[in-house]
C-alpha cells in the first residue's frame, strides 16, 4: 500500500513540474505536494547549498531555520555524511536544530548533482519513529524525481 502511495507521489510530482522551467517554482509545489499528502507531518521542504552551508528553500509548515552549516543537525550531517538519515527522535539526535518544538521525528534525503549534495528534502513528523524504512524508500524515489527535474542543470542554476 505505501509503495502505492509513493509511486502515486512521484507520478503527480512528475505532473506538476513537467515543463516548468522555474527551480523555485517546481520546490515550492513539491513541498506543498508533501504538506498536502503525508499524513502525520508538521514541516516539508527542501534547503539548498549556497556557498558551503544549506539555506532555506520552498518549504510547507512553519517558519525555519534560515542557514545551516553542513554537519549541524539532521540535515547537515545527512549533507556531510551524503546520505539519507531517518531519526525516529530528534531529541536523542546530538545538535538536532529545533526550528519547531513540536517536532519529535525526521528524515532527510541529500540531493545530488554529479555525486555532490547540492540540496536536501526535509521531513519533520510530531509523531516519534514516524519515517519508516518504507517511507524512507519512497520519499527518496520522490527525491530523485525532484533532483532529476530541479537539479541536474536543467534549469540552468549553479548551486554550490
Amino acid at each position: 500500500m505505501k509503495n502505492e502511495f509513493y509511486e502515486m507521489l512521484c507520478q503527480e510530482a512528475e505532473a506538476l513540474i513537467q515543463g516548468e522551467p522555474n527551480m523555485v517554482a517546481n520546490l515550492a509545489n513539491a513541498a506543498a505536494l508533501l504538506g498536502e499528502r503525508m499524513q502525520k507531518i508538521n514541516w516539508a521542504g527542501f534547503y539548498l547549498m549556497d556557498h558551503g552551508q544549506l539555506v532555506l528553500g520552498p518549504f510547507w509548515g512553519k517558519p525555519a531555520c534560515l542557514r545551516i552549516a553542513p554537519g549541524r543537525g539532521v540535515c547537515g550531517t545527512a549533507v556531510q555524511k551524503n546520505e539519507n538519515l531517518r531519526v525516529e527522535n530528534v531529541h536523542d539526535f546530538p545538535g538536532h536544530i529545533a526550528c519547531d518544538a513540536a517536532s519529535a521525528s525526521e528524515i532527510v534525503l541529500p540531493l545530488r548533482r554529479q555525486g555532490r549534495v547540492i540540496g536536501v528534502l526535509d521531513l519533520d513528523s510530531p509523531i516519534a519513529a514516524r519515517f519508516t524504512p518504507e517511507d524512507e524508500q519512497g520519499l527518496d524515489a520522490f527525491a530523485r524525481v525532484i533532483e532529476e527535474a530541479c537539479c541536474n542543470g536543467v534549469f540552468g542554476y549553479d548551486l554550490q
